[in-house]
């Protein structure tokens, strides 16, 4: 959301509500950052980054993307996920000039807060009253997410009656959000769907919302049999590392920003549409970083559209990785410290 769609008072109580959950987040956070949560949490960052760029046809005219927060919940955890979508938030605001500063508020409220949130009861709501076992997990996984995008539109729905800059009847604004962002919440229910039934199928141990939450599985590899699940030692399979896992979502994550983004839908996306349709468009007001070198996610001075693109989404996946990592390094460091452990005898 850029700036310029609501007024001063909506935009500062949307960015202390935005700041308090934040807070809270990162005390929640030290009780899921574990040594697997941890380096996951700045994968699934840079992930949902990279996703975010891949802008999918839901309508005639419209697109959607992915907006992560309730993926996010149920591979690292909701406190942690609220701080992922902020990190990408952050490093599209101030880097990329997508979304505008004033409006952070508002953005982190609807896309973190409310996603994860949302996300993450209608997940574990599925997942606790239907049969243990990865169809379980993956349908809760489908439904959590698309539940939670029109939710967020709802929520946008609210704050625009409470202080939207533009004289658009109420009702229209939400007819138009809640029917668009529905049809985009399937998109999101698939993307997130088909991700944690990967993880799950690979390192089931590494998805945070299957915890206590599937049966126990015995997986053959070359060194012999190990059990995963509930009753098994939370002990990675043998010959899975952590490390492969890491590199290979890393390098996922590259190629969709790097090179598939270059193939995504060039129709605007839900809220976009609406509001070039509602004439609440005309209140967008310039971004302070629309000259900064990657801009428009291209790199300044590149003038091949298709390379300019590409290292520009390399780079936002490496300035997402590195915030978030750094985030996340000193929380779980912390939560060390807490428990009497130093970083030396941790290990």
């Amino acid at each position: 959301m850029p700036d310029g769609f609501f007024d001063v008072p909506v935009s500062v109580g949307a960015g202390v509500f935005a700041a308090a959950g934040v807070a809270v987040c990162l005390r929640g956070a030290k009780r899921e950052l574990d040594d697997r949560t941890a380096p996951m949490a700045g994968l699934v960052a840079a992930f949902i980054f990279a996703a975010q760029m891949l802008n999918f046809p839901v309508a005639a005219g419209t697109s959607g993307h992915l907006l992560g927060g309730a993926l996010a919940a149920i591979l690292v955890g909701p406190y942690t996920a609220v701080l992922c979508v902020a990190v990408v938030l952050l490093v599209q605001g101030f880097f990329f000039a997508d979304g505008g500063l004033t409006a952070l508020g508002v953005n982190i409220t609807l896309m973190a807060i409310v996603t994860a949130v949302v996300g993450w009861a209608v997940f574990r709501l599925i997942a606790r009253g239907a049969p243990r076992g990865r169809a379980t997990l993956v349908a809760a996984s489908f439904v959590a997410a698309l539940v939670s995008v029109p939710a967020a539109a709802l929520v946008f729905t609210a704050l625009f009656w409470l202080g939207g800059t533009a004289p658009i009847e109420l009702g229209s604004v939400a007819a138009a959000m809640g029917g668009v962002h529905l049809l985009i919440g399937l998109g999101e229910g698939f993307i997130t769907a088909l991700t944690v039934s990967s993880v799950l199928a690979v390192r089931p141990d590494l998805v945070y919302g299957a915890r206590g939450m599937t049966r126990t599985l015995t997986l053959r590899t070359a060194e012999g049999e190990v059990q995963v699940g509930p009753e098994a030692p939370e002990t990675p399979p043998a010959g899975i590392g952590l490390r492969p896992v890491l590199v290979g979502g890393a390098l996922v994550a590259v190629l969709l920003a790097g090179v598939v983004s270059f193939y995504a839908s060039g129709d605007p996306d839900g809220l976009e549409k609406v509001a070039a349709d509602k004439g609440l468009s005309a209140q967008e007001k310039p971004h302070a970083a629309e000259d900064g070198p990657l801009a428009d996610y291209a790199v300044k001075g590149v003038e091949n559209q298709r390379l300019s693109g590409g290292l520009a989404g390399v780079a936002g996946v490496a300035l997402t990785v590195a915030a978030g990592g750094g985030v996340f390094y000193v929380i779980r460091r912390r939560r060390r410290l807490t428990d009497g452990m130093t970083p030396a005898n941790a290990r």
